[in-house]
C-alpha cells in the first residue's frame, strides 16, 4: 500500500516562550503517537517536530491513505449462555450474531477459549482499517487535549458566539498529506495548504506550501522564519559565538536563556550593544540577572569570566542598518542598570547588623515564627556542630555568619531580585571589611542548592549551611510537613540530599542521629515536645534521609543489593558509608562472595529463631565435629584481622579477609547439626555461628548480597 509524507501545523498567536520547546515536543509525539496506533503509520516512522513562536507543527515519513484491515478476536458470551446442552446456539447468541450482521451460519466460526475460570465464545472478525482523514481528526483531537499548556485560554471564534480553549488563538490550520490537503477541522477551522510567515519580512504572503517534504524550506526562503526549534536555537548560538568572539569576548552560558530567546524569534539576528562602564562598579551578578531576566541579552564576558560593558541583542528583525534596533535596545536597558546601581549604594548605607530586627517582621512559618526566630535557631545549631568539632574560632565565625546569612533578605537589591539572596549579603559583608571566611559563608549557606551543584567553600560555609538545612529539615517535620509523594512544596527532599551531601564530603565526625536530636531539642526549648514525640520525630526525618540516599547511591551506579547492605547496619557516621561502599562492591567481586553471603543470610536466619540473647561465646572444650572445630579455628585467624582493619577504617581489607572462612563454613553446614539434643552443646553450636554472624556483619550486612 503506497505511502506520503504527512504534515500537520497549527499557525497561532505569540506562545508562552518558556513552554513553547515541550509543546512542540508534545503536540509532534501525541499526533504521531495516535497515527501510529491507529495503524496509519509504523512504529518507526520517523517524527519532527517544529516550533516557533507562532506555530505547532509536525512531519511524519510513511503515512497510509488508509490504514490495513486487521482481524481481531472478539469475545461474545460465555459458552454456557451461548450454547445449550447439546450444542446449539441459544437465542441469546443468535441475537448477539444478529446485532453484529451475522446470521446463525456464524456459529461454525466461532472458538471456545478460557476466560479465566470459564469457558467463553470468541468470533474472529475483520476489522476495516481507518482513513487517513477520520484518523487524522482523532489524532489532532486528542494532541490538542492532551498537551501539556501551562494556562488554558478562552477566545471566541469568527462567528461571534462559539468559545474555545487553547494556549493562544488559533488562526491558520495546514494538514497536508504529500501535496493533498487532508480535510480535517480544529478550534473552528478548516485544513489547507496555506500558512504566514514573518510579520514584517515575509517574501511571500501567505506561504502556499507545495507539499509535507517542503514546510520547512519554504517557510526559510518565503517566510524569513525557521521554523525548527533546535535548528533556530542553534543559528542563535553560532550568531552568538562569532559576534563575541569578534570583540574577544564570550557569551554567558545559560541553555535556559538560550531556549527562551530561541522561542522568541523566528528569525534570529544577532546585534551588538554597550552601556557606560561605570554601572560595572555594581556586582556583575546584578547586572546579569537584570540584562538576562528583564530584557533577554547576553552579556559579554572578558578571559576571566568579568562583565564587560558590552550584551549582545536577539533581534527578531533583519534591517539593513540595525543603528536604531541597538540605540533602542540600549535605552531600554540603562535604566534598568541605573535601578540597580541605585539598589546597590542605598543597601550599603546600612550595615546587615542593623538589619537584623527586621527580620521579625518577616514570616517563616506560621507554626515556626519569623525569619528572626529562626535566625537564632540556626545560630544555636550552627555552635552546637562547631562544639562538636571542638573548634572555638570555627564557632566564633559560624556565629556571625549565622547570625548576618538572612540579613540581606530586607535590602532593596534582594527585593527586586531574590535570585541573589547570599550573594548580595557576601558583597555587603565584604564592604563592613568582615572576613572573607564569614562573607563567603553568607552567600555559600544556600549551597547544594540543587544536585550536582558545588558545596560551600570553606568550613564556615558547611557549617553555617548544615544549621540553615538541618533547622528547615527537623523544623518542618516537627510539624508534620512532610513530603507527600510527588508534593514536596519546602523542597525538603533537596534540602535532605544537600545535608547528606556535606555530612559525607566533609567527612564531619558527627553521628547523624544524635545531630538530629540536638537539633529538634533547639525547637524543643521554644516549642516544649515531649520526650516520645521527639523519637518519633529523629526517626522519621533518619528514615526520609536515608531514602533519599538510598536513591541517590543507586543513581550513582551502586547496585540496590550494595547499598542495601551498608544502610542495613545504620552506620552512625554518614562519612563512612562510601568507604563502607566500596568495600562491599569489592567483596562482591571475590568468587566466595556469593557463597559466604548465603551462608550469613543462613546464620541470621537460625539465630532470629533462638528464643532469648545468643552470646558470640565459644567453649573449645564443647567442641566436638571436626568441621566446628575447624571453623572456629579459622574464625580465630580472620577475626582479629578482620577486626583490626576494621578499627583502623581499612573496610576493604576487613571484608575480603573473610574469603578465608569459606571452605570452613561450607564444611560446618555440611557436617554440623546446630540444633542437637544435647542443649550444651547446641548453646555452644549457636555461640559459634554468633561469633561468625559478628566477624561477618561489621562493615555491611552481607546477607543482602544474596540471591
Amino acid at each position: 500500500m503506497s505511502t506520503q509524507n504527512l504534515l500537520v501545523e497549527l499557525f497561532v498567536e505569540e506562545l508562552p516562550p518558556k513552554a513553547l520547546k515541550k509543546l512542540g515536543e508534545a503536540f509532534a509525539q501525541l499526533l504521531a503517537d495516535s497515527l501510529k496506533a491507529q495503524g496509519l503509520a509504523a512504529q518507526t516512522a520517523a517524527v519532527t517536530d517544529f516550533a516557533s513562536p507562532r506555530r505547532l507543527a509536525v512531519h511524519v515519513v510513511a503515512v497510509l491513505a488508509e490504514a490495513a484491515d486487521k482481524v481481531i478476536t472478539q469475545k461474545l458470551m460465555p459458552v454456557s449462555v451461548g450454547l445449550d446442552a447439546s450444542g446449539n446456539a441459544t437465542p441469546a447468541l443468535i441475537k448477539r450474531l444478529n446485532g453484529m450482521g451475522l446470521d446463525e451460519s456464524a456459529v461454525a466460526q466461532l472458538t471456545k477459549q478460557m476466560d479465566g475460570k470459564n469457558e467463553a465464545l470468541f468470533l474472529d472478525v475483520t476489522q476495516k482499517g481507518v482513513a487517513l482523514k477520520d484518523g487524522l481528526q482523532i489524532a489532532l483531537n486528542e494532541a490538542i487535549a492532551k498537551l501539556p499548556i501551562p494556562k488554558v485560554m478562552t477566545y471566541q471564534l469568527a462567528d461571534g458566539w462559539t468559545s474555545v480553549n487553547f494556549v493562544r488563538p488559533v488562526h491558520g490550520l495546514v494538514a497536508l498529506h504529500g501535496s493533498d490537503v487532508v480535510a480535517i477541522t480544529a478550534l473552528g477551522l478548516s485544513a489547507s495548504n496555506q500558512t504566514q510567515g514573518h510579520r514584517f519580512e515575509a517574501l511571500i504572503s501567505p506561504v502556499v506550501l507545495k507539499n509535507a517534504d517542503t514546510y520547512a524550506e519554504q517557510l526559510k526562503a518565503e517566510g524569513a522564519v525557521i521554523a525548527s526549534f533546535n535548528e533556530r536555537r542553534a543559528e542563535i548560538e553560532r550568531q552568538l559565538n562569532a559576534a563575541a568572539a569578534k570583540q574577544n569576548l564570550k557569551p554567558i552560558d545559560d541553555e535556559a536563556l538560550l531556549d527562551e530567546v530561541a522561542a522568541l524569534v523566528e528569525r534570529p539576528n544577532v546585534l551588538l550593544g554597550q552601556f557606560e562602564k561605570i554601572y560595572l562598579d555594581v556586582p556583575q551578578e546584578c547586572l546579569i540577572l537584570t540584562m538576562k531576566a528583564n530584557q533577554k541579552y547576553f552579556p559579554l564576558l572578558d578571559a576571566n569570566g568579568k562583565l564587560t560593558n558590552k550584551f549582545l541583542i536577539v533581534s527578531n528583525i533583519n534591517p539593513a542598518d540595525a543603528s536604531d534596533v541597538i540605540g533602542g535596545n540600549e535605552r531600554v536597558v540603562r535604566p534598568r542598570l541605573a535601578d540597580a546601581k541605585f539598589f546597590f549604594d542605598q543597601d550599603r548605607k546600612k550595615t546587615l547588623e542593623s538589619r537584623l530586627d527586621s527580620l521579625d517582621k518577616v514570616v517563616y512559618h506560621n507554626k515556626l515564627g519569623s525569619q528572626g526566630k529562626r535566625t537564632n535557631r540556626v545560630r544555636a545549631i550552627a555552635r552546637l556542630i562547631a562544639n562538636a568539632l571542638n573548634d572555638a574560632t570555627l564557632m566564633a565565625q559560624a556565629d556571625v555568619a549565622a547570625m548576618l546569612a538572612k540579613t540581606d533578605l530586607p535590602t532593596d537589591m534582594v527585593g527586586e531580585f531574590p535570585e541573589l539572596q547570599g550573594i548580595m549579603g557576601r558583597y555587603y559583608a565584604q564592604h563592613e571589611g568582615l572576613a572573607d571566611n564569614i562573607a563567603f559563608a553568607i552567600e555559600d549557606h544556600y549551597k547544594p542548592r540543587f544536585a550536582g551543584d558545588e558545596l560551600p567553600r570553606s568550613q564556615v560555609g558547611i557549617v553555617v549551611a548544615l544549621a540553615d538545612k538541618l533547622e528547615t529539615l527537623v523544623g518542618l517535620f516537627s510539624i508534620g510537613e512532610k513530603p507527600t509523594g510527588d508534593k514536596d512544596p519546602f523542597g525538603l527532599r533537596r534540602q535532605a540530599l544537600g545535608i547528606i551531601r556535606m555530612l559525607i564530603e566533609s567527612k564531619f565526625p558527627l553521628k547523624f542521629e544524635d545531630l538530629i536530636l540536638a537539633v529538634l531539642k533547639e525547637f524543643d526549648k521554644e516549642f516544649d515536645a515531649e520526650v516520645s514525640e521527639q523519637a518519633s520525630v529523629v526517626s522519621s526525618i533518619k528514615e526520609f534521609c536515608l531514602d533519599r540516599l538510598s536513591v541517590n547511591l543507586r543513581e550513582q551506579g551502586a547496585s540496590p543489593q550494595e547499598v542495601d547492605a551498608v544502610l542495613a547496619l545504620n552506620p552512625e557516621l554518614l562519612s563512612e558509608i562510601p568507604l563502607r561502599l566500596a568495600a562491599v562492591r569489592s567483596f562482591a567481586s571475590l568468587e566466595e562472595a556469593p557463597a559466604l553471603a548465603a551462608a550469613n543470610k543462613r546464620v541470621g536466619n537460625i539465630l532470629k529463631k533462638v528464643e532469648g540473647e545468643v552470646k558470640a561465646e565459644v567453649n573449645a572444650n564443647l567442641l566436638q565435629e571436626p568441621a566446628e572445630i575447624a571453623l572456629n579455628e579459622a574464625l580465630s585467624l580472620v577475626k582479629p584481622v578482620a577486626d583490626s582493619t576494621f578499627e583502623s577504617g581499612d573496610y576493604t581489607t576487613s571484608l575480603k579477609s573473610l574469603a578465608a572462612l569459606k571452605a570452613p563454613v561450607d564444611a560446618f553446614f555440611d557436617n554440623v547439626m546446630v540444633n542437637a539434643d544435647d542443649a550444651a552443646l547446641k548453646a555452644n553450636r549457636l555461640g559459634l555461628l554468633a561469633t561468625l554472624h559478628q566477624a561477618m556483619n561489621r562493615v555491611a550486612d552481607l546477607s543482602k548480597l544474596a540471591s
